[in-house]
C-alpha cells in the first residue's frame, strides 16, 4: 500500500498528507516568540524514523533507507503572513505550499512555522509522504507532540523515537529477522483466507443484484468531481461544534460519522444543484477505515468502504436514511472479516478501478465521486511549547478522477474540517463551508 501511493505521484498529484495547526502563544511570549520557536525547533538535529528515512532503488525496487546526510534546515521553514495575515491569506499559503511535490532525494516531510497570523496567533503546516504515514499515524504522531500540561517542553515530531510495533506473538519488531518471520506468518495468514475473501466477493456479486443498499464499485455517476485535475490546490478550513453533530446523532438514532456523511451529501447536493452539475443519480463517496490493531505511528493500515450519499433526494432524512443503510451494509460484510482479509477484499474488489484509472477503459466508470475522511483526535485542548492549539485541520489529497477531498478529525469540542480540492476544476469551492453547516442544521 505505501509503494502504491509513491507510484500513483504525478506533478498534477502530489500523494502527500498534511496538517495545519494554529495555536495562540501565551500571553507573555514576545514579539519574538516565532524566532525563538524556530531556534528550538532548529535544536533537535537528529531525525527519527521515519523522518530521517530517504528513498532509494534497490535491484529495481523502491525501499526506505536512512539519510546519512539529513540536513534538517531542509525540511523546516520559518515564513510570515503579510498584513493584515487574515485567515483568507493563510489558507491560500496552505494551498500553495500543499500543491508543490516532495523532494525524494531527501526524506518525504516539511514543516513550515507561520507568523503574522491576525490577532497575533501563530500556525504550524506539515507535510508528509503518505507512502510514510496514513491519517491515523499522522493524528498520534500530532498527539505525541503536543500536551495538556501548557508547561511542557517542546518536542519536534521528527525527534520522536519511533514506537515498536507488536507482533501477533507480543514480540516487539527489532530485528529484520523478527521482521521477516512476522511477514512470513502474515503471507500464510492472508494466503489460508483467500477461500473466505473468495466467497465474499461471489456474496457482493450477488447483492449489486438483489440489496438496494448495497454499493457496487461502477456505481457512481459521472460528475464535476470526476475528470482530471491540475497540480494547483484550494484549501478551505472550519471548525463545526461536537455538541450539535452529538445531538443530531441521538436525535435520528445515528452515529457521528453518519451525520457528518449525512452533512457532506447535503453540502455536495446543494453545491452542484447551484452550479447546474447535480447527477441523476446519487453520490458515492469513498471513506477510508482504519484497520490499525496496533500502537504503531508509521505507514498504512488502511481499508475504505463506499457510501451512498443519496444526493437525489431532496429530503434531508431520507438522505440520511439510505447513507446510514449503505454503511452498515460494508460494517456487516468487514464484521465477517479478519484485518487481512479485509485488506485483500478491498483489492480484490477496486482492481478493477484502479485499472480502469490507469488504462482510461472507460472514463465513465468510476467506482465514487468524492473521497470523506474522519480522523480521531485529541479529546481535550491541547498546548505545544505553551501556546494553546485551538484549531487541528487535515490538509488531504484530491486525486485524478475524485478532485475534493473531505478530511475531517475531532479535536476538543469540535470537528475540524479540511476540504483541499483541484482550484481549476472547483469554482467557489469555499462555498460548501457554508452548506456543511446548513446540512447539520437540517437534521438538528
Amino acid at each position: 500500500m505505501d509503494l502504491g501511493f509513491l507510484l500513483l505521484e504525478r506533478r498534477n498529484q502530489p500523494m502527500h498528507v498534511g496538517g495545519l495547526i494554529l495555536a495562540r502563544p501565551p500571553a507573555d511570549a514576545g514579539a519574538d516568540y516565532a524566532q525563538r520557536l524556530i531556534a528550538d525547533m532548529l535544536q533537535f538535529k537528529q531525525a527519527e524514523a521515519p523522518f530521517n528515512q530517504r528513498l532509494q532503488r534497490r535491484a529495481g525496487v523502491w525501499c526506505w533507507t536512512q539519510d546519512e546526510d539529513f540536513d534538517l534546515e531542509a525540511h523546516v521553514y520559518h515564513l510570515s503572513l503579510p498584513e493584515p495575515g487574515r485567515i483568507r491569506e493563510l489558507l491560500a499559503l496552505v494551498s500553495k505550499l500543499h500543491s508543490s511535490l516532495l523532494d525524494r532525494s531527501k526524506p518525504l516531510w516539511e514543516a513550515y512555522v507561520i507568523e503574522g497570523v491576525q490577532d497575533g496567533r501563530i500556525a504550524l503546516y506539515i507535510k508528509v509522504h503518505h507512502a510514510l504515514v496514513d491519517g491515523v499515524a499522522a493524528m498520534r504522531l500530532m498527539q505525541r507532540v503536543t500536551s495538556e500540561d501548557p508547561a511542557a517542553e517542546l518536542v519536534a515530531p521528527w525527534a520522536l523515537p519511533p514506537r515498536e510495533r507488536r507482533t501477533e506473538s507480543g514480540d516487539t519488531q527489532g530485528s529484520a529477522l523478527t521482521a521477516l518471520v512476522d511477514a512470513a506468518s502474515q503471507f500464510r495468514r492472508h494466503a489460508g483466507s483467500a477461500k473466505t475473501v473468495a466467497t465474499e466477493v461471489l456474496r457482493s456479486i450477488r447483492a449489486r443484484k438483489s440489496d438496494p443498499d448495497y454499493v457496487s464499485v461502477f456505481q457512481a455517476p459521472r460528475s464535476l468531481f470526476n475528470q482530471r485535475i491540475s497540480g494547483s490546490r484550494r484549501f478551505a478550513a472550519q471548525s463545526y461544534g461536537l455538541d450539535r453533530i452529538r445531538q443530531a446523532a441521538t436525535r435520528h438514532q445515528a452515529t457521528i460519522n453518519d451525520i457528518v456523511l449525512a452533512m457532506c451529501g447535503s453540502a455536495l447536493r446543494r453545491y452542484l444543484l447551484q452550479l447546474g452539475d447535480l447527477p441523476d443519480k446519487p453520490l458515492i463517496a469513498m471513506v477510508p477505515v482504519s484497520v490499525r490493531r496496533d500502537d504503531s505511528d508509521g505507514g498504512n493500515q488502511v481499508a475504505m468502504i463506499l457510501a451512498n450519499l443519496a444526493t437525489h433526494l431532496d429530503d434531508p432524512l431520507e438522505r440520511l436514511d439510505m447513507t446510514v443503510r449503505s454503511v452498515n451494509h460494508s460494517k456487516e460484510r468487514f464484521a465477517r472479516l479478519s484485518q487481512g482479509e479485509i485488506l485483500a477484499y478491498m483489492s480484490t474488489v477496486m482492481a478493477a478501478h484502479g485499472a480502469n484509472i490507469a488504462l482510461g477503459i472507460n472514463p465513465g466508470w468510476q467506482a465514487f465521486n468524492v473521497i470523506i475522511s474522519n480522523v480521531p483526535g485529541p479529546k481535550n485542548p491541547m498546548f505545544w511549547n505553551g501556546a494553546a492549539v485551538e484549531g487541528v485541520y487535515p490538509v488531504s489529497i484530491p486525486i485524478d478522477g475524485a478532485a475534493l477531498n473531505i478530511t475531517l478529525n475531532s479535536y476538543a469540542d469540535n470537528l475540524e474540517f479540511g476540504l483541499i480540492g483541484c482550484r481549476r476544476t472547483l469554482p467557489h469551492m469555499q462555498r460548501l463551508l457554508a452548506y456543511l453547516d446548513e446540512g447539520l442544521d437540517a437534521l438538528c
